[in-house]
């Protein structure tokens, strides 16, 4: 490699880059014609792409060859081609890894300055190969880093230009399974923490409209990935679901705590009179769509986590998450004044009980009843979320109850007599609430 850096050093920075990509492309082709299965990429060109592509100095007080304007964007597409045409899948990704793994030093915040461009040009056009490079990029790397890409494209697509979100929604079919880690890496980005942390309308509504038309697609990266029972901490989760559940469940909250927009045309800086926009408002039914497409892909995931024989070994939603998610509920509920905002602390509550209830049933949730009412103790009452807690009540069978009594879930307030007993009730039939789970009831009246 020494040789080629003397090359290198006589031309000027996009020449340079370009005659490096063609080395490397020469270098790694040869290591996988010797049966290497994927190269790792050895400090020689990683030492090159830093000093010729992302311009780091190798010598003190030498100054580096930067790309202006339109050599940036000529090496994009030069960056593009290149991943377009080579035919080679292994040679593609050790390229791709060589170029833009971070490795913890000055040259990081080049490769996702850089990353975030050439991915927001093979987005605008639908340049598949580097989209499935991309995808498997956030599989590998740290979710710091995966953030930042987000970030990045969310910029590009849902501020910068107004209506480019569109050119985003198209690759929903080109690339699902980029389209799965994106969603994954931007529920991580915009938790609901803030006013600045919930997702902007035309993203909610382009994550919402993806999987409402193929719920399938939050498990791409589940479904297609060898899985060990645990996996490694600090990188995007295999599936989107926590963070979607946290969207669903927090929203109620996390829009009534917003504070309405100040209008510049008002003298005294009044609060502007067209509160919550339209826009806003349509953001619930989005919501309320992600909510039933997130209990579907649940009611999926029992066949599938058995049929890898993981079921009851892999937790697809971390218990972290939930008891975090919990904590945020119970302050927001705190927060917000509960006779103001009485309608979406239930649905919250609601919305959360019913995620827990078909999320353990799966097995995605690897919670006991025990745990799931330690963890709830907190929470304002909600009678769907209590029946959750509780569970189907089990009859014994020297039971001194009357037949088809169903005893009250709380016990009386202090102060108030528990009553002894009800009137016998004719017998009825055991209706299943969960499969292998009689769920006896007390008929209305």
């Amino acid at each position: 490699m020494s040789d080629v850096r003397h090359s290198l050093l006589r031309r000027d920075a996009l020449s340079a880059a370009k005659e490096l990509l063609y080395h490397l492309d020469i270098y790694f082709s040869g290591q996988l014609l010797q049966a290497v299965p994927l190269p790792l990429v050895d400090k020689g060109p990683v030492e090159l792409l830093e000093e010729f592509v992302f311009h780091v100095p190798k010598e003190r007080g030498s100054p580096p060859k930067r790309l202006n304007s339109l050599q940036e964007l000529q090496w994009l597409e030069i960056l593009c081609n290149y991943f377009q045409e080579q035919s080679k899948d292994s040679v593609r990704q050790v390229i791709f890894s060589s170029l833009f793994s971070p490795q913890g030093n000055k040259a990081d915040d080049g490769r996702m300055a850089l990353l975030g461009k050439l991915i927001s040009m093979a987005v605008a056009v639908c340049r598949v190969p580097v989209l499935e490079c991309a995808a498997s990029w956030l599989q590998r790397t740290p979710a710091v880093y995966c953030v930042r890409l987000a970030q990045a494209l969310v910029d590009d697509y849902c501020s910068l230009v107004p209506g480019s979100i569109h050119t985003l929604e198209q690759i929903f079919k080109a690339s699902p399974r980029f389209c799965c880690q994106f969603i994954t890496a931007v529920t991580m980005l915009y938790d609901l923490s803030s006013d600045d942390l919930i997702p902007p309308p035309d993203l909610l509504e382009t994550v919402v409209s993806w999987i409402f038309e193929d719920p399938r697609l939050i498990l791409i990266t589940f479904l297609n990935t060898p899985i060990a029972a645990s996996l490694p901490i600090g990188f995007l989760e295999l599936t989107p679901l926590s963070g979607l559940i946290r969207w669903c469940v927090k929203a109620p909250l996390a829009y009534k705590r917003r504070k309405p927009p100040i209008s510049n045309d008002h003298p005294h800086g009044k609060l502007a009179k067209d509160w919550p926009t339209s826009s806003e408002k349509d953001c619930h039914l989005w919501y309320s769509k992600l909510h039933l497409s997130i209990l579907q892909v649940l009611m999926l995931l029992q066949g599938h986590l058995t049929e890898k024989n993981l079921y009851g070994r892999l937790g697809l939603i971390p218990l972290e998450h939930v008891v975090s998610l919990v904590e945020e509920i119970s302050r927001l509920s705190d927060e917000l004044n509960p006779l103001n905002a009485s309608k979406e602390i239930e649905l919250a509550l609601d919305r959360l009980a019913q995620a827990l209830q078909v999320a353990m049933a799966s097995g995605a949730l690897l919670w006991t009843r025990e745990d799931l009412r330690t963890v709830c103790s907190r929470l304002p009452h909600n009678n769907l979320l209590q029946l959750v807690i509780s569970g189907p009540v089990q009859q014994p069978a020297h039971a001194s109850l009357p037949p088809g009594f169903y005893p009250p879930i709380h016990t009386p307030p202090l102060g108030y007599p528990a009553h002894s007993g009800h009137p016998a009730l004719p017998a009825h039939p055991v209706q299943t609430f969960l499969p292998g789970m009689a769920f006896p009831y007390r008929p209305i009246r």
